[in-house]
């Protein structure tokens, strides 16, 4: 690719995440291109589709959630390891409105071009929720689907405006509900 084609289609994504972040899924493509300083058909020739755009722009995310949790997996505990990247994750989902969706139907359709980063996202998180289970600081009675569908749930609920406030909140009390007390920590010591 050429020194200027990849300066354009780095400013078309730098611009289409400031874009998505305030208007969500529905972003225009001609607003991009515009914000972006470049032709409408010049964001086609690299994003043929709205599709193809949510993907270089969500790819690109979840690879980095992916290598974060192999960082976590072997520098904190592990009850700490899943709740950081728990929250990472939500947090991504809070800044591209819209797209939780667009994850959720990624993860079982091996045709998407989300496919294997949204199969990445969820062996990590599996594998960290597996860790914590070994130490006994997370339900023994879930698994990485399980772990996954609470994130899309709770990626979803914080999408809607009347939740979004309470963003925090409802990840602490579904962390909560994923990870038990820590062995030898007081509240386990005050329950038995």
């Amino acid at each position: 690719m050429r020194a200027d084609a990849k300066k354009n289609r780095s400013q078309i994504l730098t611009v289409a995440r400031d874009v998505v972040a305030e208007h969500g899924a529905d972003a225009s493509m001609r607003d991009i291109a515009r914000r972006a300083g470049v032709g409408l058909a010049t964001l086609l020739r690299h994003f043929p589709t709205r599709e193809a755009l949510f993907e270089a722009l969500l790819c690109t995310h979840l690879d980095a959630l992916t290598q974060k949790a192999d960082e976590l997996e072997t520098s904190t505990s592990a009850d700490q390891a899943l709740l950081s990247w728990f929250r990472e994750l939500v947090a991504f989902t809070q800044g591209y409105r819209g797209v939780v969706a667009m994850m959720a139907a990624a993860h079982t359709n091996p045709d998407s071009a989300l496919y294997a980063s949204c199969a990445a996202v969820h062996e990590a998180g599996a594998r960290l929720l597996l860790r914590a289970q070994g130490e006994g600081t997370a339900r023994a009675d879930m698994n990485g689907d399980d772990l996954f569908a609470l994130i899309t749930a709770l990626g979803w609920a914080v999408d809607q405006p009347s939740f979004a406030s309470r963003a925090d909140r409802l990840v602490d009390l579904v962390t909560s509900a994923i990870l038990t007390s820590r062995p030898g920590s007081d509240a386990k010591k005050t329950m038995g």
